[in-house]
C-alpha cells in the first residue's frame, strides 16, 4: 500500500481560528487516513501551523485547553501595539504596493514562534481519530480572509534511505544565527542535490545537531529582522515599561519576562546584540561573559530550541525536493562559539512507505 498525499485549501474564519484538519479531510476524502500508522502534516506559513502531537495529546486534543494555552502567548504580544514592524513606512524594502496590503502581524510571528508551533509535524494515527489541529493566528489580512493550504501524506511506515555528516562555517560573532537557506553557505542547495540523487517520491530530511554540540539549537521560521531588531530591543532596555505599554497581564509574571523574551527571538536577537557589541566596541571575551550570565541560561532554558528539524520531501517538487513555504527557512542560532569555528551536523533521509 503506497502512501497517500492529500493537500487541502483552507479560508480561516476569523484572525485566530483553529481548523480540525482531520474533520476536514473526513469531510473531503472520506476515510483515506484510515488504512495508515502515521502521517505528516506541513504548513506552508509563518503565523499559522501545528503543535507536536505530544503537547496536544498532554491538552486532551480539546479547545477548551488548547485555546487558553495559546491565548497565554497572544496575551503577551496584543495586536497593535504599536511594533515597529507594523511601521509600514518603515518597510523599505517593500514597495508602496505591498505595503497597503501587507499584513500588520508582529504579534502573530511572536506568538507562532514562542508557542512552539511547527511548520511540520508528524502523528501517530490510532484505532480512533484524534483532532489535528492547523491553528492561525493571522488568519483575516488588509484584503480579507487569507487563503492558507496544508499538506498531509499518510504512510505506514519510514525507511532510512541514508545519512551523511555536515560542517558548517560559524566564524564570526559568538553569538550567531545563520539562515541555512541563505544561498551564500550553499548547505541547503548541497542537500537539495543530495537528496535528489536518491529520487524520493515521498519523504522526509531529519537534520540533527551533532552529539557534541551546545549552545546551539535549530528552528524553522521567517527571518524578521526589523520586528527582533526594535520591538525586541524595546523589550529588553525595559521589560517593565513594555509589559505596562504592550500587555497588562504580563505584569503577573515580571521576572520571568527576560527569559521569556530570548524564547521570542528565537534567531533575530543575536541581531540585536551584535550591533550594540560593535556600537559599544565590546570585545568578544567581555561579550562571552556578558552571555554567560545573561542569556546562556536562559537560553537553554526558555529558547526551546530543538536539536533537530524535519523537512518535507518530495521528489516532484518544484523548487527541489526539499519543500518550504516561500519565507520559511531553517536555522541555526548559537549563543556561544565552539572552538573549532564549526558546527556538525547530521542529515538523515528516510522514505514513507
Amino acid at each position: 500500500m503506497q502512501p497517500t498525499q492529500l493537500t487541502l485549501d483552507l479560508v480561516p474564519r476569523s484572525r485566530y481560528d483553529v481548523i480540525d484538519v482531520t474533520e476536514r479531510i473526513a469531510a473531503e476524502h472520506g476515510d483515506a487516513l484510515a488504512p495508515y500508522s502515521r502521517a505528516l502534516y506541513c504548513s506552508y506559513h509563518t503565523t499559522a501551523g501545528y503543535l507536536e502531537q505530544s503537547l496536544c495529546a498532554r491538552l486532551q486534543y480539546s479547545r477548551q485547553y488548547l485555546d487558553p494555552f495559546l491565548a497565554m502567548f497572544r496575551g503577551l504580544f496584543p495586536p497593535d501595539a504599536n511594533y515597529r514592524h507594523d511601521q509600514m513606512e518603515l518597510r523599505t524594502e517593500l514597495s508602496l504596493e505591498q505595503r497597503e496590503v501587507e499584513p500588520r502581524n508582529a504579534d502573530s510571528h511572536l506568538t507562532f514562534i514562542s508557542s512552539g508551533l511547527r511548520n511540520c509535524a508528524t502523528y501517530q494515527q490510532g484505532a480512533e481519530p484524534v483532532p489535528t489541529y492547523f491553528i492561525d493566528l493571522d488568519g483575516v489580512g488588509p484584503e480579507g480572509h487569507r487563503r492558507r493550504r496544508t499538506s498531509v501524506v499518510a504512510y505506514t511506515e519510514e525507511r532510512e534511505v541514508a545519512t551523511r555528516e555536515l560542517a558548517l562555517s560559524v566564524d564570526g560573532h559568538s553569538v550567531a544565527s545563520i539562515n541555512l537557506r541563505d544561498a551564500r553557505h550553499g548547505l541547503f542547495e548541497e542537500l537539495q542535490d543530495w537528496v535528489r540523487g536518491f529520487d524520493i517520491e515521498l519523504g522526509r530530511l531529519d537534520l540533527t545537531l551533532g552529539s557534541r554540540e551546545d549552545h546551539v539549537g535549530l528552528t524553522v521560521n521567517e527571518y524578521e529582522t526589523l520586528l527582533m531588531q526594535h520591538d525586541l530591543a524595546e523589550v529588553l532596555r525595559d521589560p517593565v515599561r513594555f509589559m505596562a505599554a504592550k500587555g497588562k497581564s504580563m505584569l503577573r509574571d515580571p521576572l520571568a519576562i527576560p527569559g521569556k523574551t530570548l524564547n521570542y527571538a528565537r534567531y533575530d536577537l543575536v541581531q540585536v546584540l551584535n550591533e550594540a557589541i560593535e556600537a559599544l566596541g565590546l570585545s568578544e571575551s567581555t561579550l562571552e561573559r556578558m552571555m554567560g550570565r545573561v542569556l546562556g541560561f536562559p537560553a537553554q532554558r526558555f529558547l526551546r530550541l530543538r536539536r533537530s528539524i524535519g523537512l518535507f520531501a518530495q521528489a516532484e517538487a518544484p523548487n527541489g525536493p526539499l519543500v518550504c513555504g516561500t519565507y520559511q527557512s531553517p536555522i541555526l542560532i548559537q549563543w556561544k562559539r565552539p572552538a573549532t569555528g564549526q558546527r556538525s551536523l547530521r542529515a538523515r533521509l528516510v522514505r514513507f512507505v
